[in-house]
């Protein structure tokens, strides 16, 4: 599920009116193709319908994919599954105690020692606006909803809550709030609380900031996002950090006309990398001491409205899913983000509507889901198995 509101209005204003930021590209050369494997995700139990694969996640040898089921007439309720190997997989129970958290599609997720937790949404209310809450596993493997305020994820004050990390350190999301970036923080994926009108990571006299993504990597947490500063109409890409979820420092990522977006950020092989969408194309950034660098960057293969679905490590390689406004785009590097080449997917995705691309790893293995808005499927691969 994407975020919305502001941060969808600042992300078009970024890439319809940024400079003409220059970066390396991938040659248009043949695109590896991966060896997919199809997976088969069992229905779950309860009325029919047609599944909604949003998210997927890996950790301590357990596999997760997210997302809901709709029914004939449009219906929605929360879905989720589980599997030991990345091959088998079973439908976990869920337990959702709240209105519209029977109604959720879950859209993101993370998990820590084997144990899963999930946002999820539903549209709803006088405005249809996200109605989104947390689910969090309990010990005998069920799923559960949250039971939260209303004004902690939704309410006047709310803009987005987008995505969802583990780590040491505990759990955090990223978001916005009406005074920009803001964070959700807890010890246990279940009882979260807002740190918003945080000092650096809030708006501020700068302009208005927005996070969507957040990493575990040290000191404790990387969020990255963009900045729209005051009497301008392109968004600067930005990286917080912290050590507890509750101090946060500000680093600008450079870019040389200071144009584009953060959209996702991942750790691999102790690097920090940071991926989002500039004029041309996408950037790269990485980590290199207590300074970031923009280290390479690859291009977009259409005209739309670029944008980065996820980031993940697989083995010693880095793997970003990305979207032109036109269709879905699969990219691997092998030197922490200073090249990139394109990865066959196992079948087209267009970029737009009720589509998603997702993906997970564990060790060398990856797995991807997709939705194409008529059905959705699964598949993994070992990589670096490929044809050339």
């Amino acid at each position: 599920m994407r975020t919305w509101r502001l941060v969808a209005a600042l992300g078009v204003l970024a890439v319809l009116l940024a400079g003409c930021d220059q970066a390396p590209t991938q040659p248009a050369d043949e695109p590896s193709r991966p060896r997919w494997q199809p997976l088969t995700l069992p229905a779950p139990p309860g009325v029919p319908g047609r599944p909604l694969l949003r998210a997927a996640v890996a950790c301590a040898g357990r596999w997760y994919v997210v997302g809901g089921l709709a029914d004939a007439a449009g219906e929605t309720r929360p879905a989720a599954w589980s599997s030991a190997d990345g091959v088998s997989w079973s439908a976990l129970p869920l337990s959702p105690s709240s209105h519209y958290g029977r109604q959720h599609v879950l859209y993101a997720a993370a998990c820590r020692d084997g144990r899963l937790a999930a946002l999820g949404a539903k549209n709803g209310g006088a405005h249809g606006n996200p109605r989104t809450g947390t689910w969090s596993q309990s010990p005998g493997g069920k799923l559960r909803e949250a039971p939260a305020p209303f004004e902690l994820y939704a309410g006047p004050r709310a803009v987005s809550v987008a995505r969802l990390a583990a780590g040491p350190a505990g759990w955090l999301i990223a978001g916005a709030r009406v005074d920009g970036a803001a964070v959700w923080t807890s010890p246990d994926g279940e009882r979260f609380t807002i740190r918003e009108g945080v000092p650096e990571l809030a708006g501020d006299g700068r302009g208005r900031t927005v996070a969507y993504d957040v990493a575990a990597a040290p000191p404790g947490w990387w969020v990255v996002g963009a900045v729209l500063p005051p009497g301008t109409t392109a968004l600067a890409p930005l990286a917080w950090s912290s050590a507890d979820g509750r101090a946060w420092r500000r680093v600008a990522l450079p870019v040389p006309d200071g144009r584009g977006e953060a959209q996702r950020v991942a750790s691999v092989g102790g690097a920090v990398v940071a991926v989002g969408p500039v004029r041309e194309g996408f950037a790269v950034w990485r980590l290199v001491g207590e300074g970031w660098r923009r280290v390479g960057g690859f291009g977009a293969a259409g005209s739309g409205v670029p944008s980065v679905d996820a980031l993940v490590p697989v083995g010693r390689e880095l793997v970003a899913v990305t979207g032109d406004g036109g269709g879905h785009g699969l990219w691997s590097s092998v030197d922490s983000g200073n090249s990139w080449r394109v990865l066959a997917m196992p079948g087209a995705v267009p970029d737009g509507g009720d589509t998603a691309v997702a993906v997970a790893s564990q060790g060398d293995r990856l797995l991807l889901v997709s939705d194409d808005g008529e059905a959705s499927r699964a598949w993994s691969v070992r990589l670096p198995t490929v044809d050339r």
